[in-house]
């Protein structure tokens, strides 16, 4: 039975069959953010907490080093998931290093902490496993794959540019939308499919990037709100972020994306080979 799109599936699909895999999909799409929704929940006890002498960045960190422990004792995660993970902790943290020095000043942790390396909290690594665990447990949970991936050299080397280009465009030429328009073409004719029960859907990759910024740029907001960090605007009292920073998240999707899908496939041809 041939993947239905996610556009056509009203008409084609028999109600009760879409309703019950629509269910399944809001579950298992819960499931897969059950790493990022305990951040949350981290984020918020402990601004609740009474102060007890220890830094509330350090209490973020011990938490979410615990939410990760607890995940892989109870098989939610794979040890092969957190090795995945461990890489976008380091992407994640170079990234917060540059981006919070002084002389770039994108955003901030004004907050006290012991457990800090180069003046930025380690737990913000955790921020970006968040989004690479979501991607990683949908993979997973939801039996995702791609019709019609586009070649796994461009892609590494898109991916790559992009990641380059968080850092390079405070000096240099934005080629944001430039790499926008090279994503768009060479996932032209992309397709995620999933399937949470026995039918299978599809839609569009690029669609599938933006929806996921645009719940990111949501979480942003969360999270700034829970003071987990802030952007310059938010110094005074906190304040919406600009909507211009879906286009990075909806980037930076895409990297994790792109990451997580190359280390599959690296991982499905090794055992082929073995």
């Amino acid at each position: 039975m041939p993947p239905v799109s996610v556009f056509r599936a009203a008409f084609v699909v028999p109600w009760p069959e879409l309703w019950r895999d629509a269910l399944a999909s809001i579950w298992l799409e819960a499931r897969s953010c059950i790493f990022a929704g305990s951040f949350f929940v981290l984020l918020y006890a402990v601004g609740k907490l009474p102060a007890m002498g220890i830094a509330r960045y350090d209490l973020i960190f011990v938490g979410a080093v615990l939410i990760q422990a607890t995940l892989i004792v109870l098989r939610l995660e794979t040890r092969d998931e957190l090795l995945t993970l461990g890489v976008f902790h380091l992407l994640g943290f170079a990234l917060e290093v540059f981006k919070t020095h002084p002389a770039i000043g994108s955003w901030s942790y004004p907050g006290e902490g012991r457990i800090k390396v180069l003046n930025v909290p380690l737990y913000s690594g955790f921020m970006y496993a968040a989004v690479a665990s979501y991607i990683v447990q949908v993979f997973r949970l939801l039996r995702m794959r791609l019709a019609h991936a586009p070649n796994y050299a461009l892609s590494a080397l898109l991916g790559v540019l992009i990641y380059i280009n968080f850092f390079t465009h405070h000096f240099f030429v934005d080629l944001r939308w430039w790499l926008t328009v090279a994503t768009l073409l060479l996932f032209a004719r992309t397709s995620v499919i999933v399937r949470p029960r026995q039918r299978e859907y599809s839609m569009p990759a690029t669609l599938g990037f933006l929806l996921v910024g645009v719940a990111i740029w949501f979480a942003e907001n969360i999270s700034t709100l829970l003071g987990a960090w802030s952007y310059p605007h938010q110094h005074q009292g906190w304040k919406v972020v600009g909507l211009g920073k879906i286009s990075s998240w909806s980037l930076l999707v895409i990297v994790s994306f792109l990451l997580v899908a190359g280390l599959r496939h690296w991982k499905e041809r090794r055992g082929a080979r073995i």
